[in-house]
């Protein structure tokens, strides 16, 4: 077996930075992507439900109620786990910078005169926040929280009126606006 030549130093620290810039880019990828999933399974579940034509007899009217209670109620659960979701890729996004800052700190260290060309540094101001309220980021998660508190309690509505057979829209409303802070809730914890 012949060995392999000997990396300098450089050598690798360059290929660290590649591989880091490469996950930060990825990371800022697969949070457009989880979100828009989230946001076409939810449009595709409301144009299913609009467009359906349902025939459905008195008998069968409560199990109707219950099923899209049921199918809210599974668009709020993928809501929460969207929002697990893009809270884990924002960390994943903001370690990848700390460690591409890292590298960034070793090198001005030895060359003090980068310091000058290199703006965005773990000690600088430019660093963002983890949680940020004016990133695209996090509009993308005010979306999927919405539309997550509007699931459930158009979850709650159906299933109310499934069981007393009334228009209890005060309940529904009341817990749509509170999973939407929750699902808020959720994503600052899940930050840190």
């Amino acid at each position: 077996m012949t060995a392999l030549p000997p990396l300098s130093p450089d050598e690798i620290l360059t290929a660290e930075y590649e591989y880091l810039s490469a996950t930060a880019f990825q990371a800022n990828e697969d949070r457009a992507r989880v979100a828009s999933f989230y946001l076409v399974t939810f449009g595709s579940f409301i144009a299913a439900l609009v467009s359906a034509q349902l025939e459905v007899t008195p008998d069968q009217l409560t199990w109707v109620q219950w099923g899209f209670s049921g199918l809210f109620l599974a668009l709020a659960l993928m809501a929460l786990s969207t929002i697990l979701q893009l809270a884990r890729l924002r960390v994943a996004w903001f370690e990848s910078v700390q460690a591409l800052n890292a590298i960034k700190e070793y090198y001005i260290a030895r060359h003090p005169d980068l310091k000058q060309a290199i703006k965005w540094r773990s000690i600088s101001n430019f660093m963002p926040a983890r949680f940020k309220l004016n990133s695209v980021g996090f509009l993308l998660v005010l979306q999927v929280a919405l539309l997550g508190g509007a699931s459930l309690g158009a979850a709650l509505f159906f299933g109310l009126l499934a069981q007393s057979g009334g228009l209890l829209f005060l309940p529904a409303l009341a817990s749509g606006w509170g999973f939407f802070f929750i699902l808020l809730i959720a994503y600052r914890w899940a930050l840190n």
